[in-house]
């Protein structure tokens, strides 16, 4: 197996940090816009619409690549994008079946799982200070969420499996990155390729036919908002870090999402925390931070 050993300079390592923080701080605002976004359009259309839009903006990147770079992102992009898409499934039909609180926790699991596979899949342990800190998101989360209803239903097991893919393609991201090196927009390029495909697949099997694309003018904003910020920009971010920071690391960082979603609830929905969710977001940011303090 390919020596997966990580030595990124402290430099590269903080920015790595940052950006990671700028990821869960856009990923915080994307189920507010996108939840407005699809007052005007069905999901399974949304998602095509969006991937589809990310990949037209991300083709030259791709096609500017080298022959090798090309075949590494079709390599590497097709089971990634395949994993993506099972997650936006999962989470899209999952959240409608299950309490808003289940699915922000379950979700969540995520970062528990992510080290275990990482263990598994790249025979590297994390220490134990990751698992500690680990289990202090997730008790943020469970707080913030303000509790789990214990009957399990198909929309928590979809969330579960979303959890589970998350953590997936953290670490074969990762893996990918270092067997076969790929520039961290063409890899996007392709994901989003086979996200948007899937998705219009998907929809030509289904009896109801997508409607007309709309003209609301906020529609196409929150769109295009999503497709920069949050799909663009974010996937870049976490696909270029995955080179140098380790799943754990990378799942603790990007974990602050739902600390910052809430922030954005508040300010820009007015929406309220109880002083248990309040210490929940602050165990949470707390845990993102401890990651970012930490060399390795």
């Amino acid at each position: 197996m390919t020596t997966l050993a990580l030595h990124p300079s402290p430099a590269l390592l903080r920015l790595s940090d940052a950006a990671l923080l700028l990821v869960a701080l856009v990923w915080g605002t994307s189920y507010g816009v996108a939840k407005g976004a699809l007052l005007f359009y069905p999901v399974i259309g949304f998602i095509a619409i969006r991937f589809g839009l990310t990949f037209v903006l991300l083709l030259p990147s791709l096609l500017r690549a080298s022959s090798r770079q090309r075949r590494h992102a079709l390599r590497n992009g097709l089971p990634l994008g395949l994993l993506l898409l099972g997650i936006f499934l999962a989470e899209t039909y999952g959240v409608a079946q299950t309490q808003a609180s289940n699915a922000a926790f379950l979700i969540s699991l995520c970062v528990v799982f992510t080290p275990f596979a990482e263990w598994w899949l790249l025979r590297r342990r994390p220490n134990q200070q990751a698992f500690v800190f680990v289990g202090i998101s997730l008790l943020g989360t469970l707080l913030l969420s303000g509790g789990v209803n214990l009957q399990f239903g198909l929309g928590d097991g979809l969330m579960l499996v979303a959890a589970v893919l998350r953590a997936l393609i953290m670490v074969m991201t990762s893996r990918y990155a270092r067997e076969r090196p790929t520039p961290a927009l063409a890899l996007t390029a392709v994901q989003a390729a086979v996200v948007s495909i899937g998705c219009l697949a998907i929809a030509a099997l289904t009896p109801a036919e997508l409607p007309a694309l709309p003209s609301a003018p906020s529609f196409w904003l929150s769109t295009l908002y999503l497709v920069l910020g949050c799909t663009i920009f974010a996937f870049y971010a976490q696909n270029w870090a995955l080179r140098y920071s380790s799943p754990t690391r990378v799942a603790l960082l990007t974990g602050a999402e739902p600390a910052f979603g809430a922030l954005f609830a508040i300010f820009w929905l007015g929406e309220h925390l109880s002083p248990t969710a309040w210490l929940g977001g602050a165990l949470i940011v707390a845990a993102a931070l401890w990651a970012s303090s930490r060399r390795h």
